[in-house]
């Protein structure tokens, strides 16, 4: 299996694209803009899904699922929001195909069929969600509502790249009502707490938690509260996003509860979201120009056995011993497959299953019999070592752990030697050009400046950390005063 990898440092975008698909993550479809994900990249995605999944019901969540066409109509009603992604949006106009008389082996459009209103693919489903919770929410004993639909949306992209952006991609959006406004801000950063939790201990992805600006809010929002992530190219990459919306939508849907003091008021709402793109941050944070490198936690295969032999007589001497290490890893929790095909040799298995990031390799040959032996290698580190079988089970579940940690400190420290302080624009520019990474900069508060930082440097304002030191400064591009850094990067 030849790689062939272009390296992250010739062409970064490149080198990207290549080991997505070399890697049997995803790959275009006959579709524009819309990807299909392959067994082994679906396989990470169903992990991902399956810790979020947890974390969303051990914190009081239900799943529920919602239609994928949201009328015109319902679309519309809230006006920010429909604003906001009205370009991206796929509309349903007919409801039938007919035979084209010109040419009876083509079909075409039904004029007849023409839909009496139109029908918007979904972009997010806060439109039909609302209208929906008219129905559920009536006493303040309906309340919290608290739902999460797993799904696939469609924004309508001009530019796409597998994972990072495509005009169908699967998410989860969680959708909650909330008598208070202080229990629906309480949620909002719940949820932020919980994605940065998912992020850093099972993607191995350190992230800044903090708001975002205005101008970068979600349509519809009053608050957008994130966790940004740093990639190896230096740019930033938002990871998920918590949205506090106020009671834009429960009025814009009329959704009402009686309090328990018997007064009729409108409820309070937030959304909140990650998506396949997170398949995208974690193959940019940890791989290298030898292919994937995944973290135990989200990693299909833990472990692979590889045997080496010659003739039938050898791998049924093998076979023996490394189904028994298989049985007695998985017994130990641990995902292992085996692979005694006949039809690749050795060498061809190893690289495929470096391109592939499986965290731990092990190799049986006749010789490793004789010793009692397995060679080991890690992916992490591309290092070899010879464990005694009896030894190997122990072995392997503290280099779950090891492994996993590492990754994260790697990463974690390349992101703290890519957040620089700047106090001059010409610094700003300076940065972003030979270095890259987060760019701590003071910022005097306007979308003017904003907006003209951006366009000058196609840099944005990526969040306003949480944790910030409020000191009085002035703002990098005006010198009008500032409250505070905000951290400004060039993002995916």
């Amino acid at each position: 299996m030849g790689k062939n990898l272009v390296t992250r440092s010739e062409d970064y975008s490149k080198w990207y694209n290549e080991l997505v698909v070399k890697a049997n993550l995803a790959e275009n479809s006959a579709v524009r803009g819309c990807m299909v994900i392959k067994p082994y990249g679906y396989a990470i995605w169903e992990k991902m899904q399956a810790q979020l999944d947890k974390m969303f019901k051990e914190t009081g969540h239900e799943n529920a699922y919602f239609p994928l066409f949201v009328p015109k109509s319902l679309f519309e009603a809230e006006e920010k929001n429909a604003e906001g992604f009205a370009k991206e949006c796929a509309v349903v106009t007919h409801y039938r195909l007919k035979t084209n008389p010109d040419d009876t082996s083509k079909l075409m459009v039904d004029p007849e069929a023409k839909l009496e209103e139109e029908l918007i693919v979904r972009p997010t489903s806060e439109a039909i969600i609302w209208n929906t919770y008219k129905n559920w929410i009536q006493s303040y004993r309906d309340l919290p509502l608290l739902i999460n639909q797993w799904a696939n949306v469609v924004r309508w992209e001009m530019r796409t790249r597998l994972f990072l952006r495509t005009a169908e991609f699967l998410w989860q959006e969680g959708h909650t009502a909330h008598a208070t406004k202080q229990e629906a801000l309480d949620e909002t950063m719940l949820i932020n707490d919980l994605y940065a939790e998912f992020a850093e201990n099972f993607m191995a992805m350190p992230v800044i938690k903090g708001s975002k600006t205005e101008s970068e809010r979600f349509a519809g929002a009053e608050e957008t509260y994130c966790i940004e992530a740093m990639m190896q190219d230096g740019k930033a990459l938002q990871a998920g996003t918590s949205h506090f919306l106020g009671q834009n939508f429960a009025k814009a849907f009329d959704v009402k509860f009686t309090s328990k003091e018997g007064k009729l008021e409108h409820v309070w709402a937030t959304s909140w979201g990650v998506s396949t793109r997170l398949m995208g941050a974690l193959v940019m944070t940890h791989s290298d120009d030898n292919g994937l490198v995944l973290p135990p936690n989200l990693a299909p295969i833990q472990v692979v056995i590889v045997p080496i032999y010659k003739g039938e007589e050898q791998l049924a001497q093998i076979s023996e011993v490394a189904n028994k290490l298989a049985g007695d890893l998985k017994a130990a929790g641990v995902s292992v497959k085996y692979d005694d095909r006949d039809t690749q040799k050795p060498g061809w298995k190893f690289a495929q299953y470096e391109m592939q990031g499986v965290p731990v390799r092990l190799a049986i040959g006749p010789k490793d019999l004789e010793k009692g032996s397995v060679e080991l290698a890690r992916r992490d580190t591309l290092t070899k070592e010879f464990v005694q079988q009896t030894e190997v089970v122990g072995k392997v579940k503290g280099l779950m752990i090891e492994i996993q940690d590492n990754l994260f400190n790697k990463a974690k420290a390349y992101r703290e030697d890519h957040i620089t302080k700047v106090d001059s624009f010409e610094e700003f520019k300076k940065v972003l050009k030979e270095k890259g990474g987060f760019i701590s900069a003071h910022w005097d508060g306007t979308s003017e400046t904003e907006n003209k930082i951006k366009d000058l440097t196609k840099a944005t304002i990526r969040c306003i950390p949480f944790d910030r030191e409020e000191e009085a400064g002035t703002c990098v591009l005006t010198g009008e005063p500032s409250a505070g850094r905000v951290l400004f990067a060039k993002a995916y």
